[in-house]
């Protein structure tokens, strides 16, 4: 929940829940003080609030946004372990020491995330253990600490709930059992008896002795580069001539990690605060002169456009990174895919981005829009909106991951025209070929007529009809589709929009 807020720039002070599986799993304290709680299903939630905003779990938005409070406690305090994210734990022995007490220390901490962040609803909790630290952060103050030997004591009265075990949190209570207390008073061998080894670690937690130790994470290598410049730079070679070095910096970062960067987040800052962000990828893996090349085919983009004043700042960022060791070279090299790369990146950088493409299948009904040419080196998911329309009055390109029903069906047309030919079809006295409201002809095919050359049509079929888009009155689309076989046995791939004729392929 403080995850979706952060991430989306808006203030949570109001009901919100997040849901998983269809129960709550998290919920804001105006959300609870209407009655929701974690654990409901979410109709039980949205009926005691009917003003409750409903959130999907998104861990890797949880996971992303997290990060940024866990590297500003670890700037203060290293030896952070990530319990999930939301919670994170470390030993605050030495810490305390140097701040003067535990609650000095959590109070400093608490101060950080919230001024750095704004993060207002951060708690801590300080205990003998783990769990109990938690339960302690869940109290409601925002420093809540158990004394040393209290935490059998402390948790006594919390419900068995707090376990997170819904199995055991819907059973004991049938037994008798409500509270962590009472779950700690059974004895340790019925319980392992009964529970087995799971149950006898939750009777650990509820006694109070979390056998868990802290286990600090490493911290990732800071691998992201950032240049500034003064005075901004208006000239595209100037910025590219510049940030050479840092491109090196970073991919050298990046080889003494043991990784190698196969996808590139640049972000560029103009005078006038714009920001140009753009994703770049590549075949194989960036290279400082790829990276350069790629940050001159962005400012050149964006010149005009995106970008109306001098450059004051650039972000390099690899946002898709592979081990080294999946590319280095072989025992005799790296073969011809290498060397086709190498020359192929040599002649983009040196036309341009758009200066050198690959034929990737998009998406669509028609044959032109599944024609998609992608630059050299970039995913064809990211440019599956690229193509154009294949009959005048469309409505353009379109993702390839759609159904696309009324679609052609394989075989394809083995030749398919950039642009749909104009063409006629006539009956046997030189009427034109009509479809009715109902799908009926008007007559039957008999002559194709291609510019000056008259073909005898010898077989013909269909119409199949093609009628998209019928909410959008402005891109609605109504067609039908022929295949024609003329007298010297080739095959078309004819569309009748309205009253005029298209050959849209030839099956050659």
């Amino acid at each position: 929940m403080t995850a979706w807020a952060l991430a989306e720039g808006v203030d949570a002070a109001f009901p919100v829940a997040v849901v998983a599986a269809n129960r709550v799993v998290a919920c804001s304290p105006e959300a609870s003080a209407e009655g929701v709680a974690t654990g409901q299903r979410r109709r039980e939630a949205q009926s005691r609030c009917a003003d409750l905003t409903v959130l999907p779990a998104d861990e890797a938005r949880d996971n992303r946004e997290f990060s940024a409070v866990v590297e500003c406690v670890e700037r203060l305090a290293p030896g952070v372990q990530v319990v999930r994210p939301g919670v994170c734990a470390l030993r605050s022995r030495g810490f305390a020491g140097y701040v003067g007490s535990e609650a000095e220390a959590a109070e400093v901490l608490l101060e950080a995330v919230v001024t750095g962040l704004g993060v207002t609803t951060a708690r801590a909790g300080i205990a003998d253990g783990l769990f109990t630290a938690l339960q302690a952060a869940y109290a409601g103050d925002p420093v809540r600490i158990v004394p040393p030997g209290g935490a059998a004591g402390f948790l006594a009265p919390l419900p068995v709930s707090r376990l997170g075990d819904e199995t055991l949190a819907g059973l004991l209570p049938r037994l008798g059992v409500h509270t962590l207390g009472e779950f700690a008073a059974l004895g340790a061998p019925a319980v392992r008896d009964r529970f087995g080894e799971h149950g006898h670690r939750l009777h650990l937690l509820a006694s109070g002795r979390d056998p868990r130790l802290v286990r600090p994470r490493v911290p990732p290598p800071e691998l992201t580069r950032e240049q500034h410049f003064e005075p901004p730079l208006s000239l595209v070679d100037q910025v590219a001539f510049t940030v050479r070095g840092m491109a090196e910096e970073f991919i050298a970062a990046l080889t003494a990690a043991g990784l190698a960067c196969t996808e590139l987040r640049v972000e560029v800052t103009g005078e006038q605060d714009e920001l140009v962000v753009r994703t770049w990828l590549t075949p194989g893996v960036f290279e400082a002169a790829a990276v350069v090349d790629r940050i001159r085919w962005q400012l050149q983009a964006a010149a005009g456009t995106g970008l109306h004043s001098a450059v004051t700042s650039l972000r390099l960022e690899p946002v898709g990174v592979d081990a080294l060791a999946h590319h280095a070279p072989g025992l005799f090299g790296s073969g011809t895919d290498e060397r086709v790369h190498h020359v192929l990146s040599r002649v983009q950088a040196m036309l341009g981005h758009d200066g050198v493409v690959t034929p990737r299948i998009g998406g669509g009904r028609w044959l032109a829009e599944r024609q998609v040419l992608v630059p050299w080196g970039d995913r064809p998911a990211t440019v599956q909106e690229a193509g154009g329309g294949a009959v005048p009055g469309g409505a353009g390109p379109a993702p390839v991951d759609r159904p696309w029903p009324g679609r052609v069906p394989d075989p394809l047309p083995s030749a398919v025209f950039g642009e749909p030919r104009p063409v006629q079809v006539l009956t046997a006295d030189g009427g034109t070929v009509g479809v009715g409201e109902r799908g009926q002809l008007s007559g039957t095919p008999a002559v194709l007529v291609d510019g000056d050359t008259r073909r005898r049509v010898r077989g013909w079929a269909g119409p199949w009809p093609i009628d998209e888009r019928t909410w959008d009155p402005s891109r609605h689309r109504r067609a039908h589709r022929f295949q024609v076989v003329d007298d010297a046995g080739t095959a078309w791939l004819l569309v009748l929009q309205g009253a005029r004729w298209w050959a849209e392929g030839r099956y050659d």
